[in-house]
């Protein structure tokens, strides 16, 4: 999810808005000579503002379709879906600059989250909310625990799991985050959290030695510490550190597409509300 839309769709839209406001109480074309008579780029204008001013706001202020790029959110989510995202759930946003300007609501621990990757603000990332602003997170052996709770975290029988891009090494579990209860992934005797550089230099290095076994973070305000459902094949906050809340774009709640690579139709049988 690399590429925002908005930045064409705001521009241009704007622009027909204007076009028709100057034809409208200044150049009057479409009065004086009539609907289709006018010059082509005023009858776009006309034609095309109130329809692009409609998709503006339900991608902007509402809803917005995002792909999902990875597998870093297996099983939960598969490269090829298609998703929803509720943009005010969080807060209503000023497009391209991401400015809240209603203070609507926060991610719950354990919301599946689309988000604006920190160290580089225009790609779009998507990983499931561990900890809130002042949540202390302990892993343990592969053991979670927030502000002294253990995470649930039930094993599941291998053949209960469909994942068409599995390995003999994978591990799943069911997991409860706040009101969500999910399937997570993990890669037996792999552990990714080792080759973590934000995890390996917190407090000067002081977790590099656990190789990945054991580590502890303190979520500071404002800011939230998200992962991945394939815990050992995803890049999140283990790598680079902590969400900004300035950051968020919404709450993922809906798969309504699948479509694989290459010339092949879409698929609807993956379609679900995302816990």
């Amino acid at each position: 999810m690399d590429f925002d839309f908005n930045l064409i769709l705001v521009p241009v839209t704007l622009l027909f808005i204007v076009l028709w406001l100057l034809d409208k109480f200044v150049f009057k074309q479409r009065e004086r000579k009539g609907r289709g008579n006018e010059n082509f780029i005023i009858t776009w204008a006309y034609d095309f503002w109130p329809v692009l001013a409609v998709v503006l706001v339900l991608r902007s202020f509402l809803y917005e379709p995002f792909n999902i790029p990875s597998d870093s959110m297996v099983p939960t989510l598969e490269t090829g879906d298609f998703i929803l995202v509720n943009k005010f759930e969080y807060g209503v946003r000023l497009p391209i600059i991401n400015t809240k300007i209603i203070d609507v609501g926060e991610p719950e621990r354990g919301d599946v989250a689309v988000f604006r990757y920190p160290p580089q603000p225009t790609i779009s990332y998507i990983k499931r909310i561990i900890g809130l602003p002042g949540d202390h997170i302990v892993y343990d052996r592969g053991q979670l625990s927030i502000n002294g709770e253990q995470v649930k975290k039930v094993p599941l029988e291998f053949s209960r799991v469909k994942d068409i891009q599995d390995t003999p090494n994978a591990l799943y579990y069911k997991e409860t985050l706040g009101t969500h209860t999910f399937t997570m992934r993990e890669l037996e005797g792999v552990n990714v959290a080792r080759q973590a550089p934000f995890l390996n230099h917190i407090n000067h290095g002081q977790y590099a030695s656990m190789q990945g076994l054991y580590w502890e973070v303190k979520v500071p305000e404002g800011h939230y510490f998200a992962m991945g459902d394939n815990r050992d094949q995803s890049a999140d906050s283990r790598f680079w550190g902590f969400v900004p809340q300035e950051n968020l774009t919404g709450r993922a709640f809906f798969i309504w597409m699948h479509k694989e690579p290459g010339f092949k139709l879409p698929s609807f049988s993956r379609n679900g509300s995302i816990d």
